[in-house]
C-alpha cells in the first residue's frame, strides 16, 4: 500500500497521510493500495477491487446529516448523486479528532465539466431544476437540522468584511473601481430588502449553496451528477439560481440577453427582486475576501487571479448594471 501526496499538498502532510493510510488499513475489509489527497480532507482511496472518495467533517453530526441526506435524495428519485456506504469498513471512521464518511465513487468523463458553452450551462440548470423540486417534497423534514437561506444577510456581511478590508484592498484596486463596487453593492442590497417579499414567498426548497463548476460531475457515461451538499440550506429556489447567474455571467460577457435565453432563470428575469440581486458583485467580494482572510496576498497567482476577476470585465460588468438599473425604473 501506497500514500501519495499530490504536488499541490501542504508540508508538513506526509506524516499524518501515513498515519492515516495506516488506520484505514486498518478499518477496510479490502486491502488499500493507494490513498491519494485530492483537497483538504478529501482523499481518494483505492483497495484491490474498488474505488472510493473518503471525506473528514469536524463533527460526527455533519457526517451523519450528510449520509442521511443523500440517502433521502435517492430515496424520493434524485439519482444524480453519490450515496455513502458502511459495508466497505469495519466501523464508523474517525481518526484525530476527524470523522471520515466513504462516498461512492463516480468515475468521471475525460471532459471535465464547464460553465464555457450554452449547452452545458443549460444542462446544469436542468438538473439543478430537477434537485430542486426533488427536494421541495421532503424539505419539510430537514427544517429542524438545517439552517435557512439568509442571502441578504449573508450579502450584507460580505460587504461589511470587503469595506473593513479596504486599507488593503487599495494597495491594489484604484479608488474608482471600489466606489462602483460599493455602489453597486448598497443598491443591489436596498433593492432587495425593498423587494424582499418575493422571496419570502416562493416555495421553499433545499438549497445547494454552492453551484460552481466543479460540483457538477459528468460521468464516464456523460450523465450530469451534482455532488457536494456542505451548504446545503432551505430557502427559495431564486438563490440558488442567483449563483448559477453569478458563476456564468462572465463566460456570457456579462450580456443580459444571454442570460434571458437559460431556462428557468429566463422567467426570473420579470422580478424585481432578482434583477437588484443580479448586481451584488457577490464574487469579487468573496474571492477578495478570502484572500485576505487566508493570507494569500504574498501569492503572485492568487493575487493575479482576483485582480482579473475584478478588473477584466469591469466594464462589461458595469454596463451590465446600468442595464438592470433600466429594467428596474
Amino acid at each position: 500500500m501506497r500514500a501519495i501526496n499530490s504536488p499541490g499538498s501542504l508540508k508538513g502532510d506526509d506524516g499524518y497521510l501515513n498515519r492515516l493510510l495506516s488506520y484505514f488499513q486498518s478499518q477496510f475489509y479490502e486491502k488499500i493500495i493507494q490513498l491519494t489527497p485530492l483537497r483538504k480532507s478529501v482523499y481518494l482511496l483505492k483497495t484491490v477491487n474498488h474505488t472510493y472518495i473518503i471525506k473528514g467533517y469536524r463533527s460526527n453530526n455533519r457526517l451523519k446529516l450528510q449520509e442521511a441526506f443523500t440517502a433521502t435524495l435517492r430515496t424520493e428519485g434524485f439519482l444524480k448523486t453519490y450515496l455513502f456506504l458502511s459495508d466497505p469498513m469495519k466501523e464508523q471512521l474517525f481518526f484525530e479528532g476527524t470523522y471520515y464518511g466513504c462516498i461512492e465513487y463516480i468515475p468521471p468523463h475525460k471532459t471535465v465539466f464547464t460553465f464555457h458553452t450554452q449547452r452545458s450551462r443549460q444542462e446544469g440548470l436542468e438538473l439543478l431544476k430537477l434537485f430542486h423540486q426533488t427536494t421541495a417534497t421532503f424539505e419539510s423534514r430537514y427544517r429542524t437540522l438545517l439552517p435557512k437561506g439568509a442571502l441578504i444577510e449573508k450579502w450584507t456581511e460580505r460587504l461589511q468584511i470587503f469595506s473593513g478590508n479596504l486599507p488593503f484592498i487599495k494597495y491594489f484596486l484604484d479608488d474608482n473601481v471600489i466606489s462602483e463596487l460599493i455602489h453597486s453593492a448598497n443598491w443591489s442590497l436596498a433593492g432587495m430588502i425593498k423587494n424582499r417579499r418575493f422571496f419570502q414567498m416562493e416555495p421553499a426548497v433545499i438549497l445547494h449553496g454552492d453551484v460552481a463548476h466543479h460540483n457538477f460531475l459528468r460521468d464516464q457515461n456523460g450523465l450530469l451528477h451534482l455532488i457536494d451538499f456542505d451548504l446545503i440550506s432551505i430557502g427559495p429556489p431564486s438563490f440558488d439560481y442567483l449563483q448559477y447567474a453569478n458563476r456564468i455571467l462572465p463566460n456570457l460577457d456579462w450580456s443580459l440577453g444571454k442570460l434571458a435565453t437559460l431556462k428557468p432563470i429566463g422567467k426570473y428575469l420579470e422580478e424585481e427582486a432578482f434583477l437588484y440581486a443580479l448586481a451584488f458583485p457577490a464574487d469579487i467580494f468573496r474571492e477578495w475576501n478570502r484572500l485576505i482572510r487566508e493570507k494569500s496576498y504574498t501569492d503572485q497567482a492568487k493575487i493575479r487571479q482576483v485582480m482579473d476577476l475584478t478588473i477584466n470585465q469591469f466594464h462589461l460588468r458595469k454596463k451590465f448594471t446600468s442595464q438592470l438599473l433600466e429594467k428596474v425604473k
